[in-house]
């Protein structure tokens, strides 16, 4: 008897009967945190997270999607010795839509030395995430990253700690976005681009592409931000057409909220706990050591 032969095939039995009785399960709530850039050119940006928000919350709500806490960490005022800051939602660091929307008021637009890593950085480590929820992170800048003195954080760091959060990105940026035939998209994510179609709503292509606007500030966008979206599972999308106003700002807001929503009814909470069925291979594992031990035996 090949015994390594014979280990090999229950341990493959064993994965198989795990993945049957033990599916990942999707969140029924999430924890959404936004990470914003308070830089100068940001107000309209500001103005946005305030309406739309209340649109996405519905929406969840619609799907099955209930109890959601809405964090916001503000980032870009390194000049007064912050990078990223905790900014307080209903009095805490978590709150419902509605106060999510007002306390975006808070935010600033005197920031400059702008790090959308520092600010991921807080979101995830600082605030306290539930272990059952869906995690998701919504970056909104019109810069390229700006590497902060003494900086740890890197791509790779970053994509890291979304990973281990079970955190999606998405990545509102000042980027150009296309289909494989069709440019001037909305935005994208790993397989299709966004684009507006009649009276603000939108249309799909597949494919997704992307290339940095030509505005040296934002050269290096993709790499910085877009690039780690899509790594995360998540989407990005061109905030010159969210500015824009009118059809397409709403068509903008249409393809954003109905693609965050797809995102979170189907991703895992940050913890899978493991239930019980997962011991349901022990009589396999204790039947590979029997025969083992038998077949060692036979050839004693």
């Amino acid at each position: 008897m090949n015994i390594k032969k014979l280990k090999n095939t229950i341990l493959s039995a064993a994965a198989l009967l795990l993945s049957s009785v033990i599916p990942l399960q999707a969140a029924t709530t999430a924890d959404i945190l936004f990470v914003v850039d308070e830089s100068g050119s940001m107000a309209g940006e500001h103005a946005w997270i305030g309406s739309m928000v209340t649109a996405l919350d519905s929406a969840l709500i619609g799907a099955g999607v209930t109890g959601n806490r809405y964090g916001l960490v503000g980032y870009g005022k390194s000049g007064l010795g912050i990078d990223g800051r905790k900014l307080a939602v209903g009095g805490g660091d978590f709150g419902t839509a509605a106060e999510l929307s007002t306390a975006s008021g808070t935010l600033v637009t005197s920031g400059s030395t702008e790090d959308g890593y520092a600010g991921i950085d807080v979101a995830l480590n600082d605030y306290a995430l539930r272990a059952g929820a869906a995690v998701n992170v919504i970056l909104i800048t019109d810069e390229n990253r700006d590497i902060l003195s003494g900086s740890t954080n890197t791509y790779a760091s970053i994509l890291s700690l979304l990973q281990s959060k079970n955190a999606l990105l998405n990545a509102v940026v000042d980027v150009n976005f296309s289909s494989d035939t069709t440019s001037n998209a909305l935005g994208i994510d790993g397989t299709d681009a966004y684009f507006e179609a009649a009276a603000g709503t939108y249309t799909s292509e597949t494919g997704s592409n992307s290339a940095d606007a030509p505005n040296s500030r934002n050269n290096g966008s993709i790499a910085d931000y877009v690039n780690l979206a899509l790594a995360s599972g998540g989407a990005a999308w061109d905030l010159k057409n969210l500015c824009a106003g009118g059809n397409t700002a709403d068509a903008f807001t249409a393809a954003f909220v109905d693609i965050k929503v797809a995102e979170i009814i189907v991703q895992p909470p940050a913890e899978v706990p493991v239930p019980a069925a997962a011991f349901l291979f022990a009589p396999a594992l204790l039947g590979f050591l029997g025969l083992r031990r038998k077949a060692k035996n036979s050839l004693a």
